[in-house]
This record gives C-alpha cells, structure tokens and sequence, in this order.
C-alpha cells in the first residue's frame, strides 16, 4: 500500500511539472510569435489584462429638486460648465471581449455658472462595480476600428449625499448623510495614444432606487424612496500594465472558439487546392503521383502515365509515335510527330536508368537507350547531349565521376550502334538531391542518364 502511494505521489508530480512546463513553453513561444510577427492574431495571455483610469468632469443631478433649486436653467439647452467630477478606476479583462471594473467618483453638486437657481451644494461620492463589454471586438471591428475603441459598462453603485451648506429649503440638514444605491450604465469611447495609453471620453447614467434627499441637500417631501438621476461626461486616461506589450482592447487577439473556426475555413481552403488538378488529368493533386503527364495521354488512379512494358515511355503515346512516325511518310505528320517526340527526350521521360555504384544500364533501359537510337537514326541532322547524375550517398567528387562515367557509357553504346560521336556530347552533373536520399526507391530516379536535343 505505501509502495501504491509513492507511486502515486510519483505520477502526479511528473503530471504537474509536464503541465507547468507547458504553459511556460506555451507562453514563450506566444511571446516569440508577437516579436516575430507583431500584427499576427493569437491566443493566451500576450496582452495585458489589467488598467487603471482617472477622470474628470462634470456631474448634474437630473432630479429632484425642491421649488426653486436646480443647476442650469431649465430653458438652456447646454447650460454652463464646472468641474465638478474627480474619478480613479480599475478595470480587468477576463477575455478580450468582456471585463470587469471598480470605479471611485468624487462629486460637488452645485448650480452651474450663470444659474438663476437658489445656491446649494451636495457633496456625493459613489463606488461602483461594473461589467465591461468591448463593442469593438464583440461585433469584430479591430481591423476597422484601428486605434479606436468603444466600451460599454453598467452595474451596481452604492453612494453616500452630504448636503454642504444650510440652504431655505434644508435649513438643518448641513452635514448629514445618507446612503443611497442603483445601478450604473455608460459608454466610454476611446483613442490609443500609445500601446498601454489611452484617452477616453465617459459619458454615465446614474440612477438611484433609495434616495430621500434632493440634489439641493433638502429633504423630499414624498415619504417613500425617490428615484433620483445623476448625469455625468468625463475626459480621462487609461494606462494598461502589465508584462506584455500591448493592452488587450487594442491586441490583434482571436478568442479560443474564433481561432477553431478559421483553422477550419484554413482546412477547407487547403482540401480545395487539394483538389486543383494541374496537369488537367482528371486526378486531383493530392492523389497524382505524376503532376506533370503530358495532355491527352492515359493515365493509371494516381495519375501516372501508363507504361505497362515499363521502358520509360506512355504507352499511349508510344503506340502514336510508332504509328505516324514508323509507318507514315506522311511529312507533315512527321514533322507534327517530330515535334512532341523532342517534348518528350527534353522533359526526360526517355532515361536510361543504373544501379548503385553501377556505370553501366540496367537491362530494363534498353528500350529507352533504343528510342533514342531510332530518333537520331530517323534525324540525321540531330545531335544529342547525354546528362548523367548520381543520388547522394558517396562524396561529391566520387558522384561527379560517376555521373560522367554513365554518360560515357551511354554515348559508347550508340556510337557503337552507328551513331557518329560527333553527334554525341556527355555532360556529368554529378548529384540529384531533388528526392529523399533516405529512401532507396526514390534515390533508383536520381540514378540515371537524360536526353537533351541540340
């Protein structure tokens, strides 16, 4: 039993230590990625998530009052101006999307500047906690938006009024206090200054459900609560810290679920090109094993061209070679014929093929080393480049050898058919690194000699 438990204890601590790694790997490649590509959407915490924001404005009580009291006359649409409204706030940000905040606020009620109001003053001070929505992002704007962005916020508030001065209408009521409570809602429209700098513009609706004073300090004369209303609009500062560069309102982040959804459309994207058939065969890329055969000639399920006699050579096009060119003295055709035969040598479907270490053919390219016999046979006037190649393994200076050795070999094997040597160049390009050299079937391609008509 203590052996069980030891092991336990055991598994878990590995299973611990593996999954603090890989956050910690996870981090740092994400911290990688944003100093590689700064403008790149990722996920996971590479923005800063906290703020902190001060403001200041003006704050108006909207109601009650009692008779004769209120802040701008009632017959101006704008009234006058005052500073009356101090501000310091924390806002978090859970995801991109949505966030949490605390605000603390400072207020002096007082009438406005020019008022014909009776004088008063009502101090109020008020907390409150808040949910945060980023419009911008919640209805994917970011790249329109750009360095502005658009925050919606409501909640609860809780509030403490203190009358400030003995007014006619509140002749007692000096420095008493009252607690009130309500709910909050606002929109705060902002412009990045700098990466975790912000300016911001506030404008809040503050309604209380438990209130007995009236914005001039005196008492309601209504026995139940009142509802009373707090207009505020603020300038303001935001400044995000944190580790990372950038603030999360104005990051290019994906949330999880976003990110699922274009690696999606991503997948999508590629089966289609997948299915782009290039060589116009009727296989799809993804299937052809031969994404270059020749227009019109038969092709096998992976689209390769079909060689049942295995010389190198389509059968299909084999069989109209020996028809028009063999049996038809047509000169027209001939020429026609001509032409897709040189297509043909040129593009190296003709090879003669070599085992390893091997400078001579490998029987099964006789046909092949034949056609180019009876080509330069039927065209006198012809002269042929012979390129050897060597795969990789061995030295660069053995393979170069190599490689000339077999073109040699070749240029021997038609001259001795009746070829004049003039007629015949050997050229040794030494290695092929065009396949996987780990893998023997691939490297038996790269083995070879091609054909070149000059």
């Amino acid at each position: 039993m203590k052996n069980r438990l030891l092991l336990l204890i055991t598994l878990l601590s590995v299973s611990l230590t593996a999954t603090a790694q890989k956050k910690k790997d996870d981090k740092k490649a994400d911290k990688e990625l944003i100093a590689a590509e700064p403008d790149k959407e990722i996920t996971g915490d590479t923005y800063n998530k906290w703020s902190v924001e001060i403001d200041l404005g003006q704050s108006k009580g909207g109601k009650p009052y009692a008779e004769g009291y209120y802040m701008s006359d009632p017959d101006k649409v704008l009234g006058g101006f005052q500073l009356n409204h101090y501000g310091f706030g924390v806002r978090y940000m859970i995801s991109p999307k949505f966030g949490l905040k605390t605000h603390l606020s400072y207020d002096d009620i007082k009438k406005l500047p020019g008022s014909e109001s009776l004088d008063f003053k009502v101090q109020h001070i008020q907390m409150t906690f808040e949910g945060v929505v980023n419009a911008v992002r919640l209805f994917d704007l970011q790249d329109e938006a750009k360095r502005f962005g658009l925050l919606f916020h409501f909640g609860i508030q809780a509030s403490q009024m203190s009358p400030k001065m003995n007014t006619a209408a509140a002749p007692n009521n000096k420095g008493k206090k009252e607690l009130n409570g309500g709910v909050i809602v606002g929109v705060t429209p902002a412009i990045r200054l700098f990466d975790n700098l912000s300016l911001f513009a506030d404008i809040a609706i503050n309604s209380n459900i438990r209130q007995h004073f009236n914005w001039d300090g005196s008492y309601s004369e209504r026995s139940n609560n009142l509802t009373g209303s707090l207009f505020t609009t603020s300038l303001g500062f935001s400044y995000a810290f944190g580790k990372q560069k950038i603030h999360g309102d104005w990051a290019l982040i994906q949330d999880k679920k976003d990110k699922e959804i274009d690696a999606l459309n991503n997948r999508i994207g590629e089966i289609e090109t997948l299915m782009n058939d290039s060589d116009k065969d009727g296989v799809p890329d993804y299937l052809d094993a031969e994404n270059n055969s020749i227009a019109g000639v038969a092709v096998d399920t992976k689209g390769r061209m079909v060689d049942k006699n295995n010389n190198g050579v389509p059968d299909e096009l084999e069989k109209y070679v020996d028809k028009t060119i063999t049996n038809n003295n047509n000169t027209n055709s001939a020429t026609v014929t001509n032409g897709m035969l040189e297509q043909l040598i040129n593009d190296g479907y003709v090879a003669a093929y070599f085992d390893p270490n091997k400078t001579q053919p490998t029987t099964a390219s006789s046909d092949n080393i034949g056609f180019i016999l009876n080509y330069l046979k039927n065209n006198p006037d012809k002269s042929i480049e012979i390129i050897g190649y060597a795969d990789e393994l061995g030295s660069t200076a053995y393979n170069n050898k190599l490689s000339g050795d077999r073109a040699a070999n070749v240029k021997a094997i038609l001259a001795k058919a009746g070829i004049n040597p003039n007629r015949l160049t050997i050229v040794g390009n030494g290695i092929d690194d065009s396949v996987d050299k780990n893998s023997d079937y691939a490297r038996r391609l790269v083995r070879k000699v091609v054909f070149k008509i000059k």
